[in-house]
């Protein structure tokens, strides 16, 4: 029985703790769910390592290379999408290789439960030539972070993590080790390693073509990739959180389960395939170790009985193997809760007047993404990070001027620095017009309140320059920069009539903190039910805080209200009327 220490941690946190304990020196990330919390853990051992909140994952990346480079073990995180900003870097240090260990940890999300869309990251390191662990619980997440760095170092390549949201968010024993004090790797001039010109790729292309052959024959025999021998009428390839699936719903069965997913061991999948009678690959997402098994002549079932949409589950399994169906009950019928703004959110103010103006909406990620669902559904578009200003501006080249002065691209702070910039740079350089909102709230808000490069603190929580936005916006050469408060309905429909009218670039800010933030006492507003006039004005912006009694009058919720007083300045007859002042 071993001494040392066992507590519960979420998958997220294990890999936190397993770099800690891999003796990781530089981390850099951009949140993104399912992975923000990785960084909000390691941050915790700031007095051991560096950890960053960079701009994208393209720059988190690069930082965690550069780090490599220097010969300390690094890492860099993000979300499946972030991966797409990030594969520029990635696919080229996949050239380079390592000099200290580096791990880009990616967290993929089946089922959609934050994101817009459903990829799957190991085809993305499949062309990038990245080989990639996948833990199945958090237990070994830590161990496969530990993993990670040794084989990196070991085979000279950086290796992706990937994980999902179900482990990233679901709990588990882990056993805490001691940090390991990793000597610092000299750094030695190397340009034909760490210039990438095309002379120097091509023959670092052939390297790393070797060193993937070697890794892929020690994947036969790494302790990760191992066969749990049972019945062998029903054999199961599997990984990461499907393995949990398999395990309950075919105990007895014969498992090859496999931790490090690119490559794959092909003569232990052989060896295995050759001693069960039917042969399952369950893999969620992409058929991605199905396509390579039976390109090998291996006769397996897989996608012919799974979905490649969203998470697996054991009752899923079952049905399909064993044709079962299990006798459960229907739960429980609840109210349905579609996603809506927080109350006071002032983004909510933002699109009111919007909506009131008839104007489209090029919209960006982030929480002003859910100004598409009722009942504002005013963004027509959203894309990726960055995509609003760049859209509009495509938008304004296809169809001209006249046809762009009825939209707007609405982008928020975090993402504005993440990939706007770039967006808005190309409208001023390509002589475009168009009206950008960006919607300062302070914060990157969807992740859960992280900071960014204009918030003035940096994630190990140290004060720093705080960008100035419109600052910004000028200096890249936009005339026209308004500030204005998210809540001043009058001054906002003014501001965005003249604006949207002009044939050149204007940025408008609606500088108003996420109500979230906000630590002082809040106004209070109550509805006067014998002045309200049922004409449903309060109720257009959507507040959750809102509802009507059964006479068709208003009720406020005071334990929802957040005191922004959008109600009482809709309200055209005093039915709304403060009844106690709070710090704003």
């Amino acid at each position: 029985m071993s001494d040392k220490k066992r507590v519960i941690m979420l998958g997220n946190e294990a890999i936190a703790r397993g770099a800690y304990e891999a003796g990781v020196k530089v981390s850099a990330a951009y949140p993104g769910t399912p992975s923000t919390e990785i960084s909000e853990y390691l941050v915790q051992y700031k007095d051991d390592l560096y950890c960053e909140w960079s701009p994208n994952e393209k720059v988190a990346t690069e930082v965690a290379i550069g780090a490599s480079v220097s010969g300390v073990r690094a890492m860099s995180c993000m979300k499946h999408v972030g991966f797409n900003v990030a594969a520029d870097p990635a696919y080229t240090v996949s050239y380079m290789g390592v000099n200290g260990g580096l791990v880009i940890v990616v967290a993929d999300d089946p089922g959609l439960y934050s994101s817009q869309n459903e990829q799957d990251t190991r085809m993305a390191a499949r062309a990038a030539q990245l080989p990639v662990l996948e833990p199945s619980d958090s237990s070994e997440a830590k161990e496969f972070m530990k993993l990670a760095f040794e084989l990196s170092e070991q085979f000279d390549r950086p290796f992706v993590f990937r994980t999902t949201t179900r482990l990233a968010h679901s709990q588990g024993v882990v056993e805490l080790g001691e940090r390991r004090k990793i000597v610092d790797k000299p750094y030695e001039k190397n340009i034909r390693r760490t210039v990438m010109m095309p002379a120097n790729a091509k023959l670092r292309h052939i390297e790393i073509e070797k060193k993937n052959l070697e890794l892929a024959m020690a994947a036969n025999t790494l302790a990760v990739n191992r066969v749990e021998m049972k019945d062998t009428k029903i054999g199961v390839i599997t990984s990461g959180i499907p393995y949990q699936y398999v395990k309950e719903a075919l105990p007895e069965a014969s498992v090859l389960k496999l931790g490090m997913v690119n490559p794959l061991p092909k003569n232990l999948i052989k060896e295995f395939a050759s001693k069960v009678e039917k042969l399952y690959i369950v893999e969620e997402l992409d058929p991605v170790i199905e396509e390579q098994v039976k390109s090998w002549g291996v006769e397996a079932a897989g996608k012919e009985l799974f979905t490649v949409q969203g998470e697996y589950s054991a009752n899923m399994i079952r049905r399909a193997i064993l044709g079962e169906e299990l006798d459960i009950a229907a739960p429980a019928k609840v109210p349905v809760r579609p996603p809506i703004l927080c109350p006071g959110c002032p983004h909510r103010s933002v699109y009111y007047v919007v909506k009131k103006l008839n104007l489209h909406v090029a919209g960006d990620i982030g929480c002003y993404t859910l100004g598409a669902v009722a009942p504002l559904c005013v963004v027509d578009t959203t894309i990726c990070m960055g995509a609003s200003i760049s859209s509009l501006h495509g938008m304004e080249k296809a169809k001209g001027k006249d046809y762009i002065k009825n939209w707007v691209a609405a982008i928020g702070d975090s993402t504005f620095l993440h990939t706007g910039v770039n967006s808005l740079m190309n409208m001023v350089y390509n002589n475009g017009t168009g009206t950008v909102l960006i919607l300062d709230n302070s914060t990157t808000g969807m992740t859960g309140h992280q900071d960014h490069a204009a918030t003035g603190r940096t994630l190990q929580g140290d004060p720093t320059y705080a960008i100035d936005i419109p600052a910004l916006c000028r200096s890249i050469g936009v005339k026209n920069v308004t500030e204005v408060n998210a809540f001043d309905l009058e001054a906002l429909e003014r501001v965005i009539r003249e604006e949207t009218a002009k044939d050149e670039v204007s940025v408008i800010i609606t500088k108003t903190p996420c109500v979230l933030l906000s630590k002082g006492k809040k106004p209070l507003y109550t509805a006067c039910e014998d002045k309200c006039k049922k004409c449903g004005m309060c109720m257009k912006p959507g507040c959750p805080a809102m509802t009507k009694r059964e006479n068709g009058t208003i009720r406020i919720d005071d334990t929802m209200c957040t005191g922004c007083g959008l109600c009482k300045d809709l309200c055209k007859f005093g039915a709304i009327e403060l009844v106690k002042a709070g710090d704003r």
